[in-house]
């Protein structure tokens, strides 16, 4: 059994690492013909961004906002306050001298993925639009729950703020520091998005509601 279990997972190991090979490699024959199998099996969860050389740095503070309504116990709705999601990844880092992946990448990925698919008046650009749409949808959950300020999750919102990062005081270059925020729609939550939930029929109800709502 130690052996059979050995070589599963040896075989797990090395398709995980050939498919992220292909993934980051320079366009070639393979990768070309199986690309879209690739994509499926890294995103989201194991989508890649490291590169050969250096990257470019960063050159905007995006933060990542999510609010909540929720149904309260005498049956009315209300509307919790925005929560910074960004801020609160940043003190779980700050001071820490081993962060995880998560802590350092997960909402930052997912933000740039949504922001990627989607275009001006958010309606997603292909499948890949829709899976993005439904990871920050399900983030977002996982980081409120079921019950949040004392009442039912209902539906959440996300917004983010981005800023660019000012030039060096040595620098002559001139830019508009004000910050832009993009508000997204209400999306209705549902069992399917909570930890350890699968409602594959809700999940598609609640998905409709939210095209009908946007019309």
């Amino acid at each position: 059994m130690i052996g059979v279990a050995t070589a599963v997972a040896a075989v797990a190991i090395a398709v995980h690492l050939g498919m992220s090979f292909l993934y980051v490699a320079p366009s070639n024959t393979v990768n070309k013909k199986h690309g879209e199998m690739i994509s499926d099996y890294l995103y989201p969860e194991f989508e890649q961004n490291w590169k050969l050389f250096a990257p470019n740095p960063l050159q905007q503070n995006v933060a990542v906002q999510a609010r909540a309504e929720v149904r309260t116990p005498e049956g009315g709705m209300a509307v919790t306050s925005w929560s910074d999601l960004t801020a609160q990844d940043g003190e779980d880092i700050r001071h820490n001298p081993l962060p995880s992946h998560s802590q350092q990448n997960q909402l930052r990925r997912a933000w740039e993925f949504y922001a990627g698919s989607h275009d001006a008046k958010e309606q997603p650009i292909g499948l890949r639009g829709q899976l993005s749409e439904q990871y920050v949808r399900r983030m977002v959950a996982h980081r409120f729950g079921p019950e949040h300020d004392g009442g039912t999750v209902e539906r959440v919102q996300v917004r983010a703020a981005t800023t660019p990062v000012a030039p060096p005081s040595w620098s002559e270059e001139k830019i508009d520091l004000k910050p832009v925020v993009r508000v997204l729609p209400w999306w209705p939550v549902t069992s399917g998005d909570l930890p350890g939930k699968q409602a594959s029929g809700d999940r598609r109800s609640a998905d409709g509601q939210a095209k009908e709502s946007d019309r």
